[in-house]
């Protein structure tokens, strides 16, 4: 990709700054299934329109378009308060809370001290389990401890390490900090007794498929010891990034769900004591990961279910005719055949 390109779609990601009205509504909130331990139960999922993450505006990962839901500036106290206000009359008490900012819910830019403070206490009593997304460099004692004494439940802070490949992280994904400094997050995170939870991506550009699998499963590995839980996300094609260009361009596929399933398989026999789980965003969707239509909506469904029940043998039984064409493909795409 040309650097003129990759300096364009970094200069578009970031919309201008919105009118105090704009700030009146998160981005958006739902409820899924879950599990915590081996209940399964329901979470409760609330997107909070702040800045955003600050390293979409010095270079931004490529596959990442959630600075397009952003504000493009900070959000005050009083707006984040009005958000919270509106997304608790929806709330019926799920167990499991998670906030995400498009970002790391604890860079002062995104999410002020005070505003922290009371979106955590909000749902204490109610939730067991309370999870939110950072950067590592904002995972310190001084901005995790007051949470954790706030939350009478279970803090969980994830990391969007999604490789444990420098090479991987820093020329394809294009991430601010080598996986060293996600693991020295981790160890800091699970100090103060709170979970740590690791993002992987599956199929950043520039990999092949069997490429993409051996990275996510070497990943599993090395992550596996340092967290206390592993989520595989496939790369799904969002607006104004890298991969999008490409995209366009014919000159990427997210990744096959069969890719998916061996990854699940096989880092299963890696993951130890560490969950791991998976819930592709866009499924079965041609931006999404996805087969031949006809078996997506049959894989996607065992793929939840071993996520919620951590049993990850009846994958192996899936199977459909695209399966054939999928290995051939991956056969053939290191010759610069399209998969």
């Amino acid at each position: 990709m040309p650097e003129s390109v990759a300096r364009e779609v970094a200069r578009d990601r970031r919309p201008p700054p919105a009118a105090p009205d704009s700030a009146a509504r998160y981005v958006n909130l739902w409820s899924e299934d879950e599990a915590i331990g081996a209940e399964r139960v329901r979470a409760f999922v609330l997107i909070l329109r702040t800045r955003g993450c600050y390293w979409a505006d010095v270079k931004g990962c490529s596959m990442c378009g959630y600075a397009k839901d952003t504000l493009g500036r900070s959000a005050t106290p009083a707006e984040l308060a009005t958000q919270l206000e509106h997304a608790l009359r929806a709330y019926r008490g799920e167990p499991y809370v998670k906030i995400y900012t498009s970002g790391s819910f604890l860079d002062d830019r995104e999410v002020d001290p005070g505003s922290r403070l009371a979106l955590v206490r909000a749902f204490g009593g109610h939730a067991r389990r309370l999870l939110f997304e950072t950067l590592p460099e904002f995972a310190t004692s001084e901005s995790l401890a007051p949470l954790r004494d706030a939350f009478s439940g279970e803090l969980e802070v994830a990391q969007g390490l999604e490789s444990t490949q420098p090479d991987v992280l820093r020329r394809l994904i294009n991430k601010g900090s080598p996986p060293s400094e996600y693991f020295a997050a981790a160890e800091r995170i699970r100090a103060l007794g709170i979970r740590a939870k690791a993002y992987l991506l599956l199929k950043p550009p520039y990999l092949t498929e069997q490429e993409s699998i051996d990275d996510v499963v070497t990943s599993i590995g090395e992550a596996a010891r340092r967290f206390d839980a592993i989520s595989v996300n496939p790369v799904h094609i969002q607006n104004g990034t890298v991969v999008e260009w490409l995209y366009r361009r014919g000159r990427y596929r997210p990744p096959w769900l069969w890719s998916l399933v061996t990854v699940m398989t096989e880092g299963s026999r890696l993951r130890g004591e560490t969950r791991l789980v998976t819930f592709p965003t866009a499924g079965g969707l041609p931006r999404g990961p996805h087969n031949c239509r006809k078996c997506d909506r049959g894989v996607l469904d065992a793929l939840e279910e071993a996520s919620l029940s951590q049993r990850f043998e009846p994958l192996s039984a899936l199977d459909c005719g695209c399966r054939a064409d999928y290995r051939a493909l991956a056969r053939l795409e290191p010759l610069g055949i399209e998969a």
